[in-house]
């Protein structure tokens, strides 16, 4: 049998995803070796557990009162109870899922919001970059918490419209950001090639440009979790969020700050799950920050 001659040939759709494999590789070992962010993944991933599983882990139920009025932490309730009786470890628990659900959800719009228009903007430029840049102005002016406190105000109180007044008080950074990293990629050989053989404009934004702005925006998604998270707080302590009886950390803070001599963990462990979950995110993000980041890579 005559031996094969010449080079062999591989395939381009698996050397494309050797490097994938690799990339993917590189990123989750620079990832694994920083203490911090593996610290906060591990916060990130338990309050999760918590907040999926309130229902089989909450020693009470969240809304059941009882005679034990501003009881001290004890065995039957570790973290006390507040001045309806209600067990304070079960409103925590169940204060997870609604504070997480909150932050996600005002993410989320905050990030569809953001590419729409800074795709537009770094894309089409001209007239459409002038317009983007106005809008992105304007919600700049406002600091975020002023602004979600007057889209909650108008809106009315309840855990849809904070979403909707965290994500709008947000999408500002990821408007900047694709539109800055559009701007580059828009001007690169690829895409450059694809106008020339007449590839259309949607097809070349979903195919080349989107694709190549997803570390970055995965890197700001997760440092704006803890951000949306304590907004949706502050907003819930100031009566614009989740009304009661509903368990939601800053409105538990809220009704809490009224007996803060007299009973001082109804603030404690609201508001040391505020913190602990706005820590985590933040590490984890910084260490995702860093594991993507080409510059620091070995």
């Amino acid at each position: 049998m005559a031996e094969q001659k010449g080079p062999i040939v591989i395939p381009e759709t698996e050397i494309d995803e050797v490097k994938r494999t690799t990339e993917l590789a590189i990123v989750w070992r620079n990832f694994r070796k920083n203490r911090g962010a593996i610290i906060g993944l591990i916060i990130v991933l338990l309050l999760v557990l918590v907040g999926v599983f309130s229902d089989l882990i909450a020693p009470y139920d969240p809304l059941a009162q009882s005679r034990d009025f501003l009881q001290p932490p004890s065995l039957s309730h570790p973290f006390g109870t507040d001045t309806l009786g209600r067990d304070m470890l079960s409103r925590v628990i169940y204060g997870a899922r609604i504070s997480l659900g909150v932050g996600l959800g005002a993410v989320t719009i905050a990030l569809f919001v953001g590419v729409m228009i800074g795709v537009a903007g770094g894309f089409f430029g001209k007239s459409a970059d002038a317009l983007v840049v106005m809008v992105i102005d304007i919600f700049m002016s406002f600091p975020g918490l002023l602004l979600a406190m007057v889209i909650a105000a108008l809106l009315g109180p309840s855990l849809p419209n904070v979403m909707l007044a965290v994500g709008l008080g947000e999408f500002t950074m990821f408007a900047r950001l694709v539109r800055s990293t559009v701007y580059v990629e828009k001007e690169k050989d690829f895409v450059l090639a694809g106008k020339s053989i007449g590839a259309g404009n949607l097809l070349i934004i979903g195919r080349h440009i989107l694709p190549n702005i997803v570390p970055p925006l995965i890197v700001l998604t997760t440092l704006s979790i803890g951000t949306a998270i304590l907004l949706a707080a502050s907003l819930g302590f100031l009566g614009l969020g989740a009304q009661p009886p509903t368990p939601e950390w800053g409105n538990m803070v809220n009704v809490g700050r009224e007996y803060l001599r007299i009973a001082p963990w109804l603030v404690w462990f609201p508001g040391a799950a505020i913190m602990l979950t706005v820590l985590g995110a933040n590490m984890m993000g910084d260490g995702l920050r860093d594991a993507l980041d080409p510059r620091l890579r070995r």
